[in-house]
C-alpha cells in the first residue's frame, strides 16, 4: 500500500508571512512568496511575490506576478507582472511585461519575442502571383491584359 509508485501531482509551494528563508530554491510547480526570501530561484511554473512578501534573489520563472519587493535580477521565460504595490530593483529579461499604474521598476529592461511558428518574414506573408492565380484568382499578367482590353474597348 506504501509502497505504490504514484506520481505526486505538482503542488505550490508556499512561504508564509512571518517567514524567512534563505538558500537556493528549485521548484518545479508554483512558487509563492508572502514572507521573505534570501537567495537564488529557479522556478519553472509560476512565480508571486504578495503585497508583504520581499524577495532578495536572482530568478528565472515562467512567469512572475510582482505586488510586493523584489531585490535583483530576474528572467522570465513568460510574462513579468508588476502590480500597483510591486517594486522592483533590478534587471528583467522577459517575453512580455506588464506595469500597472503605482508598480516601480528600477533597473533596466530587455525584451525578446517568443520564436513561434506563427511568426513569418515578410515575404511569407506576401502571396505570389502564381499562387494567387493557381487559387482561382487572376494572376498579374491576366489582370494586366484585362485592362488593356478595357481601354481598347
Amino acid at each position: 500500500m506504501f509502497k505504490e509508485n504514484k506520481r505526486l501531482a505538482a503542488a505550490d509551494t508556499l512561504i508564509g508571512q512571518g517567514t524567512l528563508v534563505e538558500g537556493k530554491l528549485l521548484c518545479e510547480a508554483g512558487l509563492r512568496i508572502e514572507g521573505e526570501y534570501r537567495g537564488d530561484i529557479e522556478c519553472r511554473g509560476d512565480l508571486i511575490i504578495g503585497e508583504c512578501g520581499t524577495a532578495r534573489s536572482n530568478i528565472t520563472a515562467k512567469d512572475i506576478t510582482l505586488a510586493g519587493k523584489l531585490y535583483g535580477d530576474i528572467i522570465v521565460s513568460g510574462r513579468l507582472t508588476i502590480t500597483a504595490t510591486g517594486e522592483l530593483s533590478g534587471n528583467v529579461k522577459a517575453n512580455s511585461i506588464i506595469i500597472h499604474d503605482g508598480g516601480i521598476l528600477d533597473g533596466s529592461c530587455r525584451m525578446e519575442r517568443v520564436s513561434d511558428s506563427r511568426t513569418r518574414s515578410l515575404t511569407e506573408g506576401q502571396p505570389s502571383a502564381s499562387a494567387s492565380a493557381a487559387a482561382g484568382g487572376q494572376g498579374t499578367e491576366a489582370k494586366e491584359a484585362h485592362g488593356k482590353a478595357r481601354q481598347a474597348g
